[in-house]
């Protein structure tokens, strides 16, 4: 009798965690990376997933999250190939992305995508979970609507940064920069309609503001946020500044260039309006949007941030292939 294989956990969207989930997740990255402490924790870590191997599929130029999720595989003992330009593949050939996706999935146990191509994700996991070997699928950046895990540990540094301020609960979140087409802020904000009494505040020109699908769901959910383009009032009330540059890759006519987004940059100039308790973060790369001299004041967490991220997928990497419930720490 043949036997359905089960649909393995991929990784599309935000919109698939809820607070229990993310509550998890923190206390399973706070601990997998205590494990970081000694040569038998590393080790140990070492031996959760050696027997699997991943694919990077990352199409879309990457530094950061490419090596934050390479680093997680190795940390876990994974072994990994890559793709990073698919013109090196048989897709010059003529040969579609579905199909070369397929084949990756022949020869790996999970593929992390990052893709300019909208909903590319979405219809890999679907065709794979068709198949007879399904395997997870980790959206790591998908054109201009999603990147999970980036939310993921953006809700860490902020879960971090709060703890012994009552945590995200709250707070009030300002989003700066191009809001229109940041797939960070699409997916952070989704996360955050978890928590209780969270506002968001979006500061942008008025051509880079939140699209309206997702205006349409944080209404739905009952979040809630406002819309403005005074800067320097939203500081005064922000707990946390989230800084984004403007995403002028997905332009068509270098519309990017006819908006004077200066006034929305945070300058040195700017700290001492803040809260005193407030952190800023950037998903980075950074332009001019976020001044270096920011980057010695204590409020300042985004390249915490940025380690976070490797720890957080780590902390994923396990929950995906169940062996989360074996981070219990050992006698080091």
């Amino acid at each position: 009798m043949e036997v359905t294989p089960a649909k393995p956990l991929h990784v599309l969207s935000s919109s698939q965690f809820d607070r229990p989930f993310l509550d998890h997740m923190c206390q399973l990255t706070d601990t997998i990376r205590r494990f970081d402490k000694s040569k038998e924790g590393l080790m140990y870590l070492q031996g959760l997933l050696a027997h699997r191997r991943a694919m990077l599929y990352f199409t879309q130029p990457s530094t950061r999250t490419f090596l934050s999720c390479q680093t997680a595989c190795q940390i876990l003992g994974m072994g990994t190939n890559e793709i990073r330009d698919s013109s090196t593949s048989s897709e010059r050939k003529g040969e579609s992305i579905e199909d070369s996706l397929r084949t990756f999935s022949s020869y790996v146990d999970v593929i992390i995508m990052r893709t300019p191509v909208p909903g590319l994700c979405d219809r890999i996991a679907n065709l794979l979970d068709e198949t007879e070997r399904p395997i997870p699928i980790v959206n790591a950046g998908s054109g201009p609507d999603e990147h999970p895990t980036q939310a993921l540990l953006d809700i860490y540094t902020l879960n971090r940064s709060f703890v012994r301020n009552g945590g995200i609960d709250g707070k009030t979140i300002m989003m700066v920069g191009d809001l229109k087409r940041g797939r960070t802020i699409r997916s952070l904000s989704g996360l955050l309609s978890n928590y209780r009494d969270v506002k968001i505040l979006f500061v942008s020109p008025p051509e880079f503001r939140i699209s309206d699908d997702l205006r349409q769901k944080l209404q739905q959910k009952g979040q809630k946020f406002e819309e403005t383009d005074q800067f320097t009032d939203a500081l005064r009330m922000a707990d946390a500044v989230y800084m984004t540059r403007v995403q002028d890759e997905y332009d068509t006519n270098g519309e990017s260039k006819k908006v004077d987004s200066r006034r929305f940059h945070l300058k040195a100039e700017h700290l001492p309006l803040m809260k005193s308790t407030a952190v800023i973060m950037h998903p980075l790369p950074r332009r001019e949007e976020l001044d270096v001299a920011i980057d010695t004041d204590p409020r300042a967490r985004y390249w915490r941030q940025e380690r976070n991220g490797m720890w957080t997928r780590v902390a994923l990497l396990t929950k995906i292939f169940g062996v989360d419930r074996k981070i219990v720490l050992p006698e080091l």
